[in-house]
Protein backbone atom coordinates (compact mmCIF):
# COMPACT_ATOMS: atom_id res chain seq x y z
CA UNK A 1 0.00 0.00 0.00
CA UNK A 2 1.38 3.45 -0.87
CA UNK A 3 1.99 6.14 1.74
CA UNK A 4 -0.88 8.20 0.30
CA UNK A 5 -3.32 5.34 0.80
CA UNK A 6 -2.20 4.49 4.31
CA UNK A 7 -4.53 5.29 7.21
CA UNK A 8 -3.45 8.11 9.47
CA UNK A 9 -2.32 7.62 13.04
CA UNK A 10 -5.52 9.34 14.14
CA UNK A 11 -7.62 6.84 12.19
CA UNK A 12 -5.81 3.93 13.84
CA UNK A 13 -6.35 5.52 17.25
CA UNK A 14 -10.06 6.00 16.48
CA UNK A 15 -10.35 2.35 15.50
CA UNK A 16 -8.75 1.36 18.81
CA UNK A 17 -11.27 3.52 20.69
CA UNK A 18 -14.08 1.85 18.71
CA UNK A 19 -12.91 -1.55 19.97
CA UNK A 20 -13.02 -0.30 23.56
CA UNK A 21 -16.57 0.97 23.06
CA UNK A 22 -17.59 -2.30 21.38
CA UNK A 23 -16.13 -4.28 24.29
CA UNK A 24 -18.12 -2.20 26.78
CA UNK A 25 -21.29 -2.60 24.72
CA UNK A 26 -20.79 -6.36 24.45
CA UNK A 27 -20.27 -6.71 28.20
CA UNK A 28 -23.37 -4.62 28.91
CA UNK A 29 -25.42 -6.79 26.53
CA UNK A 30 -24.15 -9.96 28.22
CA UNK A 31 -24.95 -8.58 31.67
CA UNK A 32 -28.51 -7.73 30.55
CA UNK A 33 -29.10 -10.86 28.48
CA UNK A 34 -32.58 -12.35 28.66
CA UNK A 35 -31.67 -15.87 27.50
CA UNK A 36 -29.20 -18.00 25.58
CA UNK A 37 -30.36 -16.61 22.23
CA UNK A 38 -30.67 -12.94 23.18
CA UNK A 39 -30.42 -10.99 19.88
CA UNK A 40 -28.81 -8.03 21.66
CA UNK A 41 -25.84 -10.20 22.63
CA UNK A 42 -25.62 -11.56 19.10
CA UNK A 43 -25.63 -8.05 17.63
CA UNK A 44 -23.03 -6.85 20.13
CA UNK A 45 -20.83 -9.84 19.32
CA UNK A 46 -20.95 -9.05 15.60
CA UNK A 47 -20.20 -5.38 16.25
CA UNK A 48 -17.19 -6.32 18.36
CA UNK A 49 -15.96 -8.69 15.65
CA UNK A 50 -16.28 -5.97 13.01
CA UNK A 51 -14.48 -3.40 15.18
CA UNK A 52 -11.64 -5.83 15.90
CA UNK A 53 -11.23 -6.70 12.23
CA UNK A 54 -11.23 -3.04 11.18
CA UNK A 55 -8.63 -2.11 13.78
CA UNK A 56 -6.45 -5.07 12.80
CA UNK A 57 -6.49 -3.96 9.16
CA UNK A 58 -5.63 -0.34 9.94
CA UNK A 59 -2.88 -1.30 12.36
CA UNK A 60 -1.23 -3.49 9.77
CA UNK A 61 -1.60 -0.94 6.97
CA UNK A 62 -0.17 1.90 9.06
CA UNK A 63 2.46 0.19 11.20
CA UNK A 64 2.95 -3.25 9.61
CA UNK A 65 1.93 -4.71 12.98
CA UNK A 66 -0.60 -7.38 13.94
CA UNK A 67 -2.87 -8.06 16.92
CA UNK A 68 -3.52 -11.26 18.89
CA UNK A 69 -7.10 -11.22 17.59
CA UNK A 70 -8.06 -14.19 15.44
CA UNK A 71 -10.44 -12.91 12.79
CA UNK A 72 -11.95 -15.48 10.40
CA UNK A 73 -11.42 -14.96 6.72
CA UNK A 74 -14.31 -14.20 4.40
CA UNK A 75 -14.54 -17.84 3.41
CA UNK A 76 -14.97 -18.88 7.07
CA UNK A 77 -17.58 -16.36 8.19
CA UNK A 78 -21.18 -15.66 7.38
CA UNK A 79 -22.14 -12.48 5.50
CA UNK A 80 -24.51 -9.97 7.11
CA UNK A 81 -28.08 -11.22 7.47
CA UNK A 82 -30.24 -10.09 4.57
CA UNK A 83 -33.42 -12.09 5.14
CA UNK A 84 -36.89 -11.06 6.30
CA UNK A 85 -37.18 -9.38 9.70
CA UNK A 86 -40.11 -11.61 10.62
CA UNK A 87 -39.74 -14.84 8.63
CA UNK A 88 -42.84 -16.87 7.91
CA UNK A 89 -40.87 -20.07 7.32
CA UNK A 90 -37.50 -21.56 8.20
CA UNK A 91 -35.17 -24.35 7.13
CA UNK A 92 -32.86 -26.29 9.44
CA UNK A 93 -29.65 -27.49 7.77
CA UNK A 94 -27.61 -30.06 9.70
CA UNK A 95 -24.31 -31.75 8.99
CA UNK A 96 -22.72 -34.29 11.36
CA UNK A 97 -19.54 -36.20 10.58
CA UNK A 98 -18.76 -39.64 12.00
CA UNK A 99 -15.83 -42.03 11.72
CA UNK A 100 -16.65 -45.74 11.58
CA UNK A 101 -14.19 -46.85 14.29
CA UNK A 102 -15.71 -50.23 15.17
CA UNK A 103 -17.19 -51.87 12.06
CA UNK A 104 -18.00 -55.16 13.83
CA UNK A 105 -20.11 -53.28 16.41
CA UNK A 106 -21.89 -51.36 13.65
CA UNK A 107 -22.62 -54.55 11.71
CA UNK A 108 -23.83 -56.41 14.79
CA UNK A 109 -26.16 -53.61 15.86
CA UNK A 110 -27.58 -53.28 12.35
CA UNK A 111 -28.19 -57.05 12.13
CA UNK A 112 -29.95 -56.96 15.50
CA UNK A 113 -32.27 -54.23 14.21
CA UNK A 114 -32.93 -56.18 11.00
CA UNK A 115 -33.73 -59.33 12.96
CA UNK A 116 -36.40 -57.45 14.93
CA UNK A 117 -38.05 -55.80 11.92
CA UNK A 118 -40.78 -58.00 10.39
CA UNK A 119 -40.99 -55.75 7.34
CA UNK A 120 -37.53 -56.91 6.28
CA UNK A 121 -38.39 -60.60 6.45
CA UNK A 122 -38.61 -62.56 3.22
CA UNK A 123 -40.08 -66.08 3.33
CA UNK A 124 -39.81 -65.99 7.11
CA UNK A 125 -36.10 -65.12 7.10
CA UNK A 126 -34.64 -61.90 8.49
CA UNK A 127 -32.70 -59.57 6.23
CA UNK A 128 -28.94 -60.23 6.36
CA UNK A 129 -26.61 -57.27 6.78
CA UNK A 130 -23.55 -59.47 6.46
CA UNK A 131 -20.26 -57.58 6.13
CA UNK A 132 -21.67 -54.59 4.23
CA UNK A 133 -21.10 -51.30 6.08
CA UNK A 134 -23.33 -49.62 3.46
CA UNK A 135 -26.20 -51.95 4.33
CA UNK A 136 -25.59 -51.49 8.06
CA UNK A 137 -25.73 -47.70 7.75
CA UNK A 138 -28.93 -47.95 5.74
CA UNK A 139 -30.54 -50.06 8.46
CA UNK A 140 -29.27 -47.81 11.24
CA UNK A 141 -30.41 -44.50 9.74
CA UNK A 142 -33.64 -46.06 8.58
CA UNK A 143 -34.49 -47.09 12.13
CA UNK A 144 -33.36 -44.13 14.23
CA UNK A 145 -33.70 -40.37 13.98
CA UNK A 146 -30.37 -38.53 13.46
CA UNK A 147 -30.59 -36.98 16.94
CA UNK A 148 -30.86 -40.41 18.55
CA UNK A 149 -27.89 -41.67 16.57
CA UNK A 150 -25.93 -38.60 17.72
CA UNK A 151 -26.69 -39.38 21.36
CA UNK A 152 -25.95 -43.12 21.01
CA UNK A 153 -23.18 -43.08 18.41
CA UNK A 154 -20.72 -45.08 20.53
CA UNK A 155 -23.22 -47.95 20.69
CA UNK A 156 -23.04 -48.17 16.92
CA UNK A 157 -19.25 -48.11 16.64
CA UNK A 158 -19.14 -44.48 15.49
CA UNK A 159 -16.96 -41.58 16.61
CA UNK A 160 -18.15 -37.99 16.34
CA UNK A 161 -16.40 -35.48 14.12
CA UNK A 162 -17.39 -31.87 13.48
CA UNK A 163 -21.03 -30.85 13.25
CA UNK A 164 -22.94 -27.72 12.35
CA UNK A 165 -26.55 -26.60 12.39
CA UNK A 166 -27.85 -23.63 10.42
CA UNK A 167 -31.30 -22.11 10.82
CA UNK A 168 -32.25 -20.09 7.74
CA UNK A 169 -35.23 -17.80 7.26
CA UNK A 170 -37.66 -17.55 4.35
CA UNK A 171 -40.78 -15.64 3.39
CA UNK A 172 -42.67 -18.88 2.66
CA UNK A 173 -42.14 -22.60 2.38
CA UNK A 174 -40.89 -23.93 -1.00
CA UNK A 175 -43.20 -26.01 -3.13
CA UNK A 176 -43.46 -29.64 -2.04
CA UNK A 177 -40.60 -31.67 -3.51
CA UNK A 178 -38.93 -28.60 -5.00
CA UNK A 179 -35.48 -29.05 -3.46
CA UNK A 180 -35.36 -32.79 -2.72
CA UNK A 181 -32.99 -33.53 -5.60
CA UNK A 182 -30.31 -31.17 -4.25
CA UNK A 183 -31.28 -30.17 -0.70
CA UNK A 184 -28.23 -28.04 0.13
CA UNK A 185 -27.44 -26.38 -3.19
CA UNK A 186 -29.56 -23.28 -2.59
CA UNK A 187 -28.62 -22.66 1.05
CA UNK A 188 -28.05 -18.88 1.24
CA UNK A 189 -25.62 -17.79 4.00
CA UNK A 190 -27.29 -14.36 4.02
CA UNK A 191 -30.50 -15.97 5.30
CA UNK A 192 -28.88 -17.66 8.33
CA UNK A 193 -30.68 -16.58 11.50
CA UNK A 194 -28.44 -18.55 13.87
CA UNK A 195 -25.69 -21.13 13.61
CA UNK A 196 -24.24 -23.67 16.04
CA UNK A 197 -20.89 -25.36 15.42
CA UNK A 198 -19.26 -28.22 17.34
CA UNK A 199 -15.61 -29.10 16.69
CA UNK A 200 -12.60 -30.51 18.49
CA UNK A 201 -10.83 -27.33 17.39
CA UNK A 202 -12.87 -25.36 19.92
CA UNK A 203 -12.02 -27.86 22.68
CA UNK A 204 -8.32 -27.45 21.92
CA UNK A 205 -8.61 -23.66 22.08
CA UNK A 206 -10.35 -23.83 25.46
CA UNK A 207 -7.66 -26.15 26.87
CA UNK A 208 -4.86 -23.63 26.31
CA UNK A 209 -3.40 -22.54 29.63
CA UNK A 210 -2.73 -18.98 28.46
CA UNK A 211 -5.19 -16.90 26.44
CA UNK A 212 -4.01 -15.82 23.01
CA UNK A 213 -6.37 -12.89 22.69
CA UNK A 214 -9.89 -12.27 21.47
CA UNK A 215 -11.10 -15.18 19.35
CA UNK A 216 -13.88 -14.14 17.01
CA UNK A 217 -15.66 -16.83 15.01
CA UNK A 218 -19.09 -17.32 13.50
CA UNK A 219 -20.31 -20.02 15.85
Amino acid sequence: MSDAAQPTAAEVRAAAEAIKAALDHHLEAVERRTGDDDPAVYDAFNALAAAAEFYDELLYDRYDEVTPFEIPGAEDSLPPYAGPEEPNALSVLIRRDYAVVEPPRLLAQAQRIADLDPDDRVDGSAAVVGSSVHAALGVLFGEYEPDEIASRHTEFGLEEGDSTLWVTAAEELPEAGEWLGAPFDEADPQLVVCRFDVSAVFDEDESDEEPVGLVVDSS
